[in-house]
């Protein structure tokens, strides 16, 4: 996917999930982040940010920390949202490609980090916005999934702070298919007493190839369709109708570990 791509995601979802969260209300709960109400999501997403708009517009060079939450009354929590979301649009859209600024994921440019982590992290709180008003959650568009899986995988889940930790190795084989003109896409995650270790491998189902080959060496496959996987492997939904077969205990696991 393109800057472009991941900008426009931003923009759509930062206007769905304002939408959502103010018919929801402020003060309503949010189940897939059971300790927040809505306005803590209005409030996080805001500063996330205002936060990363710093590092695109001003070429932060070193991490700083999150603004203070707002002194702001729940009416005015979604345009506040708003707001700051269309700043940050606007910033990665006016920034020049050889952006220079703090970044905490391997990317092909700073740019393209921060348009692509703003994207899933707006994406992500939108499930959680639609969660809180109960209409059912938006389908991520196929390959915009994909790339949320891969960007969980190999990088937000490679980090040191990463949770996801078992007492002896084990091997995930994840699956993602696809949609028409959308190729499936596999990773390896090796899990052990340190952050897990993702690689991408090719997923069509030959006898001799790295997938078929992978899915037997595999404690767990956990496969289904990618929009699906993406928000099932963020938590954002259940493991029902994702197909698991080998130790199933391994996927639960994930559930209740990988929390960023």
């Amino acid at each position: 996917m393109e800057i472009t791509d991941f900008t426009a995601s931003l923009e759509r979802d930062g206007h769905l999930l304002a939408d959502a969260a103010e018919r929801a209300g402020a003060d309503a709960p949010v189940p897939t982040c059971p300790e927040w109400r809505v306005r803590d999501l209005l409030s996080h997403t805001g500063l996330v940010h205002r936060w990363a708009t710093d590092f695109v517009a001003r070429g932060l060079q070193q991490p700083s920390r999150p603004p203070e939450a707002p002194d702001l009354p729940d009416e005015q929590l979604a345009d506040w949202l708003r707001d700051g979301c269309r700043t940050l649009v606007r910033a990665l859209r006016s920034a020049p490609a050889d952006l220079s600024c703090w970044t905490f994921l391997p990317a092909p440019s700073p740019l393209a980090f921060w348009a692509r982590r703003q994207a899933h992290e707006t994406a992500v709180h939108r499930a959680d916005a639609e969660a809180a008003l109960g209409v059912g959650i938006t389908a991520a568009a196929p390959a915009f999934a994909v790339d949320g899986i891969d960007e969980l995988l190999v990088g937000m889940q490679a980090r040191e702070r990463s949770t996801m930790r078992t007492e002896s190795p084990k091997t995930l084989l994840i699956r993602a298919t696809g949609a028409p003109g959308v190729p499936d896409a596999a990773w390896s995650v090796r899990l052990s007493d340190a952050p897990p270790r993702a690689e991408r491998i090719p997923s069509a189902p030959a006898p001799d190839d790295t997938a078929a080959s992978g899915a037997a060496a595999a404690d767990c496959v956990i496969e289904g369709p990618a929009p699906d996987l993406y928000l099932a492997l963020w938590n954002r939904r259940s493991l029902d109708g994702i197909t698991l077969t080998g130790d199933t205990g391994l996927a639960r696991l994930w559930q209740e570990r990988s929390g960023i």
